[in-house]
């Protein structure tokens, strides 16, 4: 949960996502968003007074709990028991501290919340900080994507954490632009377009150029196209032995290529996400699509304000992918562990994921909540009512289960921020690029 951001770097769903994608609620207000609920500042552990546990939740960004109800719905069912959320607003700020404090065996909230691209350092390296939840009573392993379980579960079978949302990939598109350019409008013919090939897409927007309203482009970043592509296989920068193959990995040299052909065509606005130009040019309608998980929903309409209604739309992408998603765990220093794993199993229960899906659209990790009514027949109106459940649904179902290594984000990170945006901003070739993205990726790994 959690999309999230101000650099998307540090951040991936929620990095990016949640703490952005929450901004709005679903059909009322929606996502991906961003703003966090940071102002309490109770202590991990304390008591909540007259005879109840205040049970604290850790969180980076929006999760969506508080805004959808459950802490409240919690509390009105168990009596005995208060809820406090402690938020830190950017998971680069948050997941140091944690670090921190499960080293120390203190200053630990109850339940702590875990981004994905921090979820494989966990288990590797801290799973014994942590409560199993395998057979927590309330867990049902067959609630969760297998994928997604597998993501928080050591090789002996313990699993650290509980998996909140996921970010299943589509295209977000604006209607009138796509029509000034001569491109279909209707969002099943949209998805038509590029069906089964990310390459397609490019093709639609060498196409779109061609009648390019003034002032516009295809697509808002190569960095956005790059974590799209890459995220659709099942190795990228790790294979199934942990050993880093980013060099040789095809998902990576496609997304890499593909990102890089965007870019020197001039299909690009060459924009860093979640920087103030970025912000600014959805805003001014300065693009036409992007890559859109879930959770981004709530940031464009954020970001799109009043004048951009009815004027996106969501079609299928290219191929199945995830981009973001979050856990949440129980860590073995905590003061109240009985109470928090019970909150935690009921947090991430395909209810309450559907709950939180309908207020904040954070797709849910469980598929026992697609068929939900909150999920299955959700629509959005900001985007021209689009079947957001059925389409997400469809796309989470066939993502592929994605090899996740220890320093993903780091190596994410130099790709984006330093490989591409240096063609894309300075100038450089994409050989330069791709030079100075490895050149970062070797200090971050200590080659």
């Amino acid at each position: 949960m959690g999309t999230t951001t101000k650099s998307h770097r540090h951040r991936s769903r929620r990095t990016a996502a949640v703490a952005l994608a929450a901004v709005a609620a679903l059909g009322a207000s929606l996502l991906a968003g961003c703003s966090s609920d940071s102002g309490n500042t109770s202590s991990p552990g304390s008591s909540g007074g007259k005879g109840k546990t205040t049970i604290t939740v850790g969180t980076f960004g929006v999760f969506g709990y508080k805004q959808a109800g459950l802490y409240d719905e919690y509390e009105k069912a168990h009596p005995n028991i208060t809820i406090k959320e402690n938020v830190i607003e950017r998971n680069d700020t948050y997941y140091p501290q944690l670090l921190t404090h499960l080293a120390a065996g203190s200053g630990l909230s109850d339940i702590q919340a875990i981004e994905v691209g921090n979820i494989n350092e966990v288990v590797t390296t801290q799973a014994a900080k942590f409560e199993d939840l395998s057979k927590a009573s309330g867990v049902d392993k067959s609630n969760f994507l297998p994928w997604k379980w597998a993501q928080a579960t050591t090789a002996d079978n313990k699993t650290v954490a509980l998996g909140t949302d996921i970010g299943p990939m589509a295209i977000c598109y604006r209607t009138d632009l796509f029509k000034k350019a001569g491109l279909p409008t209707d969002r099943t013919k949209v998805g038509a377009l590029w069906a089964g090939d990310w390459s397609k897409y490019i093709a639609a927007g060498k196409t779109y150029k061609k009648s390019a309203p003034t002032g516009t482009t295809f697509m808002d970043s190569a960095a956005g196209l790059y974590q799209a592509v890459s995220n659709s296989y099942s190795e990228r920068y790790y294979d199934s032995s942990g050993n880093v193959v980013y060099k040789t990995s095809p998902s990576v040299k496609t997304a890499w290529n593909l990102a890089m052909e965007a870019s020197t065509s001039g299909l690009t606005g060459k924009l860093k996400l979640f920087d103030k130009a970025w912000d600014q040019a959805f805003a001014n309608g300065k693009f036409a699509s992007l890559p859109c998980p879930s959770w981004m929903l709530g940031y464009i309409q954020e970001k799109s304000g009043d004048s951009g209604k009815g004027k996106w739309d969501v079609a299928a992408a290219p191929k199945p992918a995830n981009w973001g998603g979050s856990f949440i765990g129980v860590p073995s220093a905590g003061k109240n562990k009985a109470e928090a794993v019970k909150l935690a199993a009921w947090l991430t229960a395909p209810e309450q994921q559907a709950k939180v899906f309908a207020k904040q659209a954070s797709f849910p990790s469980a598929p026992g909540a697609y068929d939900l009514p909150a999920v299955k027949d959700a629509k959005h109106a900001y985007f021209n009512n689009a079947p957001i459940g059925e389409i997400f649904a469809s796309a989470a179902k066939s993502i592929p289960t994605l090899v996740i290594g220890p320093k993903d984000q780091q190596i994410y990170t130099a790709i984006t921020d330093v490989g591409i945006l240096q063609v894309e901003q300075q100038g450089k070739t994409p050989a330069q690029g791709w030079a100075a993205a490895v050149k970062e990726i070797n200090n971050a790994l200590d080659q």
